[in-house]
């Protein structure tokens, strides 16, 4: 496994670009691609490409948000304090490779924003409290949980499926009708097996992936701990830094923020969201830090990390308009891949080779809903046909969508900012378990 990692890391190192690159390298191939197949010219692609330039604009800004609130909360005293702790649990680099993974599995099947950031922010204060642990994989290691992100409680595929209604219907083309409930998807046995076999198998990959002590690049404690916090006295403040010192206006716009949180879950129940989750992560930070100028020096520091989000969500998003743009034959990039994977399936391999798609195109459409909208109207009436449930088809899109994001540098963007790493310090170590992740999957779906 050690031979194997090193082999990709080394890959990785010299061939993957800058993610911004990498990005524009997708934005090629599918153009170029696109045309022939879908019998568009090249002004018509850009058409496409142009109208999908902006339409990820919300989303990129709720990103953005899962990576400030969620790191401005993790810079609070006590919460820090509380990480600590946890981080003194492992007594060594290899228990702490397979406590980051368990915990960011966890995390993200509860909710996938915030384990992309818990995951990372872990995986920082481990590495300031465990010696001679390598650095790169101690934040692969916590992206990797994100793999279960589509069989959890945040699920998008599973949640659009249990609401049923003529969106439903519309989004699969009519192949399904009712609500399908979420003890067939989220809570199905075998959704369920498959989750239990990568809790327990992506801790014990990650650790064997560990480098030797030669080959472990580690990183200075000191460049992770944040500068200490310049305190003004009492009599040198003016009126206005009295207030931005104030804790009074913390609690009191905290309190009115935590009021909304109880009424929400009172009311919505356990239905989260990234919405609700970066609300949650303000207002508790607001409150943790105690006072508005804390808090403000905190959200500064934490914006650093976001320029690759700002930068590279709008290029993604004119992806996804050229793959699903259609021509005057009403063929789009994405739904001839869709398409040529159903022509090579039967019933017992339908799954799989949804799974397989989905992965594919996952790599120009890193989004669940984007991918849903995609895929669902071709897959669910296809598996419909060939006498595979619905459920079943569903899973294998969503499993499919969540798998190749271990080689795909949108969704590592948050992490890596709060680790100030770029993506081929992890993608190396990420091949992995995507490779043995992807027999698991693969094999649940078709025979469990």
């Amino acid at each position: 496994m050690k031979k194997m990692s090193k082999f990709f890391v080394s890959l990785v190192q010299k061939y993957l670009p800058d993610p911004f690159i990498f990005a524009v390298i997708l934005t090629f191939v599918v153009f170029l691609i696109g045309m022939p197949i879908t019998h568009q010219g090249p002004m018509a692609m850009i058409v496409h490409w142009s109208d999908g330039f902006w339409k990820l604009l919300a989303f990129s800004m709720q990103m953005a948000l899962v990576l400030v609130t969620g790191h401005t909360l993790a810079s609070a005293p006590s919460f820090k304090r509380g990480l600590k702790k946890l981080a003194k649990i492992p007594k060594g680099p290899t228990q702490a490779i397979m406590f980051v993974t368990f915990i960011s599995t966890i995390a993200c099947w509860l909710n996938w924003g915030f384990g992309l950031v818990i995951g990372a922010i872990f995986a920082k204060e481990l590495a300031k409290e465990v010696k001679g642990v390598d650095y790169r994989l101690l934040i692969a290691s916590a992206y990797s949980g994100f793999l279960v992100w589509h069989a959890g409680l945040s699920a998008s595929v599973p949640l659009k499926l249990a609401t049923g209604g003529k969106d439903l219907a519309t989004a699969t083309a009519g192949a399904v009708t009712s609500p399908v409930p979420t003890s067939q998807t989220i809570f199905s046995t075998y959704n369920l097996i498959i989750l239990l076999v990568l809790l327990i198998l992506l801790p014990i990959v990650n650790k064997a992936m560990h480098p030797s002590k030669e080959e472990t690049i580690c990183i200075d404690p000191k460049l992770l701990v944040e500068e200490d916090e310049v305190v003004v006295s009492k009599a040198e403040m003016t009126p206005a830094d009295k207030i931005e010192n104030s804790s009074v206006v913390s609690i009191l716009v905290g309190a009115m923020g935590i009021a909304y949180i109880i009424y929400y879950f009172a009311t919505k129940g356990f239905k989260l969201n990234l919405n609700i989750v970066n609300f949650i992560f303000l207002f508790v930070a607001i409150i943790l830090h105690g006072t508005p100028r804390r808090f403000l020096n905190a959200i500064s520091e934490a914006t650093k990390g976001t320029s690759g989000i700002i930068l590279q969500f709008p290029f993604y998003a004119g992806i996804m308009g050229m793959m699903v743009g259609q021509g005057s034959t009403g063929v789009s990039l994405a739904g001839a891949m869709s398409n040529g994977f159903v022509a090579i399936s039967n019933q017992t391999t339908f799954p799989f080779f949804t799974f397989l798609s989905a992965g594919v195109v996952n790599f120009f459409v890193p989004s669940g809903g984007g991918q849903w909208a995609v895929q669902a109207p071709i897959m669910m009436p296809a598996g419909a046909t060939l006498g595979v449930a619905a459920h079943k088809t569903a899973m294998a899109i969503a499993w499919g969508d969540a798998w190749t994001n271990m080689i795909q540098p949108f969704w590592a963007l948050p992490a890596l900012g709060i680790a100030g790493l770029s993506a081929k310090d992890i993608m190396g170590f990420c091949i992995i378990d995507l490779l043995c992740s992807g027999v698991v999957i693969a094999l649940g779906l078709m025979f469990l």
